[in-house]
């Protein structure tokens, strides 16, 4: 079970936004992520916790951020219901996407198992709902998944296959890089990885 910490920065300026603490495990029925979010300071933050069933479909979210709260799963699409700090006004939302997307490194490790690219072959457009920190306000976009090359690292145990994929913006044509070895990103644009106390674990 891979347990360690993520740092977050601003992609622009690089100012650091803060940390997350997270766990993760695969089973047989999929794969579960879980984390704890910190300031700079060290407060609290937020919280992440999805689940994907063995297909990669998110099955359970639930978001924590600044009082705001969303519950989700693909279903019809993907299906959210986001409660504001008072837990007075809640409003729901349902969209012809994939899945989720947002702030958490877990959410590019979910893209990537749900397509489960294959090297050298072309680009794959996804559709997906993003919740950003610091209010979760659901937005729709589209990006291009592509497997741009994977390469073995040697360790101390046994090697460590790392993939490579680009990942397009398809409003903006933004391209960022990312780097994933089983279920840990090893360094993303707004994240990367300082601490890790056991081997990512691999998908079958």
């Amino acid at each position: 079970m891979p347990r360690g910490r993520y740092s977050l920065y601003d992609t622009h300026d690089h100012s650091p936004l803060g940390d997350e603490h997270f766990h993760c495990a695969t089973g047989p029925s999929g794969w579960r992520y879980v984390s704890q979010i910190t300031t700079p300071a060290g407060d609290h933050a937020g919280s992440v916790d999805l689940t994907l069933d063995e297909l990669g479909r998110p099955i359970r979210l639930q978001l924590h951020a600044s009082s705001w709260q969303v519950r989700g799963a693909a279903l019809d699409g993907v299906t959210w219901v986001r409660t504001d700090p008072t837990g007075v006004h809640a409003t729901d939302g349902n969209v012809p996407a994939h899945a989720f997307t947002g702030a958490s490194p877990a959410f590019l490790i979910a893209t990537a198992r749900l397509l489960r690219l294959e090297l050298g072959a072309p680009a794959t457009r996804v559709r997906l709902v993003a919740f950003t920190p610091p209010v979760l306000a659901p937005r729709t976009l589209d990006q291009s998944w592509a497997l741009t090359d994977t390469k073995a690292h040697s360790t101390d145990n046994s090697p460590l296959s790392v993939d490579e994929y680009q990942v397009t913006d398809l409003d903006t044509g933004e391209q960022r890089p990312v780097h994933i070895a089983g279920d840990v990103i090893l360094s993303a644009p707004g994240m990367e990885l300082e601490e890790l106390e056991s081997p990512p674990s691999s998908f079958n």
